[in-house]
């Protein structure tokens, strides 16, 4: 990591040196991203521990657990992201392969470094993720995935496999699988050491870590208590519009937590149980991608393909994973993006929710706005910024409505807005886990009675506020602010204003801070306004 922190700072520097007055508006905004995202990562490794993402997302203070660590994002992505088309890809991914045992130990150091310094995860995400590596470790020494995905790949695009199969063989089994026990061996020390205590208050330095952990995932300065209370608010705003739409389908008693846990139960809106209902789930969500997808023109002035493939989550990570997420395919265009879901049970979706996570997750959501970033220089590409991600995808789930997704469908428009609340909630309860001593019960209560959250749910969605500090925050902060904006822009351009032109601004000015946001809205009134 110190390495790391090196290149960082010799970089800053290089852009500090930087004259931005000759500078054209697109470049600008590029610097002030590099310097924003620098900076903060630069100030998340001056934090004793944890594992920090340079732009991204996935920051948290455990480098291994149920949803972080090479265990699982190594084998997701050499099957899903790594190609198989001739054999250079099968050396590239022989050495991909290599690579993994020290990737395994590095992680090893960092975690028992930190357990040296006091910080063990809960005792049920350690639970978790014990048994994850235990299913991964069983699958490894049979050669399992990681080699079957080559050799099926192999076999279907060379027509043979010859001794690459047993080279991949031996990596995993003599290699990966020695590597694997190294870090099962911490993680049960660390199970015998660990509380219940779910919240990084919890642990050395942990205030310390929150407040830069809410910064990084929301990009903004905003205290926990002041962002509690803005969930609070925004929950009960979205409950309000909720209620008569409840009431006009028969559901007049109880809280609107009550009546959507009643909506939940009804066998109408459930997917078959097994196999049939896993299938019938992904032809839902590729028949709704569809739909989205003829809608677009009606949004952006310039469209892009919206490359999506459709993927179930491997099913050693489904059970620490959240119901869905999504991201962009390859720059060249050649590797599709994803929606991954997860069907561990077909329990955790309903046709009313379904739609709004495809909007989410694939388009116009993470996969859409992330083949305009890649389309921006290559720094521009790797940087991103959780509350503007975030926040767009929850902005792209009310473009979806606004575009007639629930025309008919007020369970469906109830399902889009329990979404908006639930993101609401997550302020709610990541500031409570962290900074008001929640118990890991009480924040799953609070989306179940509050907000009518299916309990199958949120077990996941809890641990994973445990996990990722502040990232839970980021979501709704986000949409706040583009929809903030986007009333700003109407309000100075009044007839002027084209929704087309504001949604291709957003898109074209990439993934940025919510400060940098403000100022290509800034831009886009200037240039609108003629």
């Amino acid at each position: 990591m110190e390495r790391l922190a090196i290149i960082l700072r010799n970089d800053q520097r290089r852009v500090e040196a930087v004259d931005a007055s000759s500078l054209d508006a697109a470049t600008r905004t590029s610097m002030a991203v590099v310097r924003s995202a620098y900076q903060t990562a630069l100030d998340g490794l001056a934090l004793p521990y944890g594992d920090v993402a340079v732009g991204g997302w996935r920051n948290t203070p455990y480098a291994v657990i149920q949803n972080v660590g090479a265990y699982i994002d190594a084998p997701r992505f050499l099957d899903a992201d790594h190609p198989i088309r001739d054999l250079d890809d099968v050396h590239a991914y022989l050495s991909r392969l290599s690579a993994i045992p020290g990737t395994l130990r590095g992680e090893v150091v960092r975690i028992r470094s930190a357990r040296e310094m006091g910080v063990v995860p809960p005792d049920f995400l350690l639970d978790k993720t014990i048994a994850q590596m235990e299913q991964t470790l069983a699958d490894a020494r049979r050669g399992g995935a990681l080699v079957g995905s080559l050799t099926g790949r192999m076999q279907e695009a060379l027509g043979y496999i010859g001794e690459y199969g047993i080279h991949a063989h031996t990596i995993v089994t003599e290699e990966i699988v020695p590597a694997l026990e190294e870090q099962l061996a911490e993680l049960r020390r660390q199970r015998a050491l660990a509380t219940s205590d779910p919240g990084i208050s919890a642990r050395p330095h942990g205030d310390e870590f929150y407040a830069w952990a809410l910064r990084a995932g929301t990009t903004t300065r905003l205290l926990p208590g002041e962002i509690h209370e803005l969930g609070l608010e925004e929950l009960a705003a979205l409950h309000a519009r909720m209620d008569p739409i409840l009431a006009s389908l028969g559901y007049t008693s109880g809280t609107v937590g009550d009546r959507m846990t009643e909506l939940a139960r009804d066998p109408a809106f459930m997917f078959a149980t097994g196999d049939p209902g896993r299938a019938e789930i992904v032809a839902f969500i590729r028949r709704r991608a569809n739909w989205i997808r003829r809608q677009m023109p009606r949004a952006f002035r310039k469209l892009v393909p919206g490359n999506l493939e459709v993927r179930r989550l491997p099913a050693a990570e489904e059970p620490g994973a959240p119901v869905a997420y999504g991201g962009p395919g390859s720059i060249d265009g050649t590797i599709p993006g994803k929606m991954w879901i997860n069907l561990r049970t077909t329990a955790l979706h309903r046709t009313y929710d379904l739609p709004t996570l495809v909007h989410h997750e694939a388009i116009p959501g993470h996969v859409w706005q992330g083949e305009y970033a890649n389309r921006l220089p290559l720094i521009r590409s790797v940087l991103s910024f959780n509350a503007f991600s975030e926040g767009w995808a929850l902005y792209a789930q009310q473009l979806a409505d606004e575009l007639g997704a629930y025309e008919g469908d007020p369970a469906g428009q109830l399902g889009y807005l329990q979404s908006l609340a639930f993101r609401a909630c997550r302020m709610v309860a990541d500031t409570g886990l962290h900074a008001k001593d929640w118990s890991r019960e009480q924040a799953i209560d609070f989306f179940v009675t509050r907000n009518g959250n299916k309990p199958e749910t949120m077990t996941s969605e809890v641990d994973r506020y445990c996990s990722w500090p502040g990232q839970a925050c980021g979501y709704k902060m986000g949409h706040s602010e583009i929809i903030r904006q986007r009333a700003r822009a109407e309000a100075a351009l009044n007839k002027r204003y084209d929704l087309r032109d504001f949604d291709q601004a957003i898109v074209e000015g990439g993934n940025v801070p919510l400060d940098v946001l403000s100022g290509n809205v800034d831009a886009y009134i200037a240039a609108a306004a003629g």
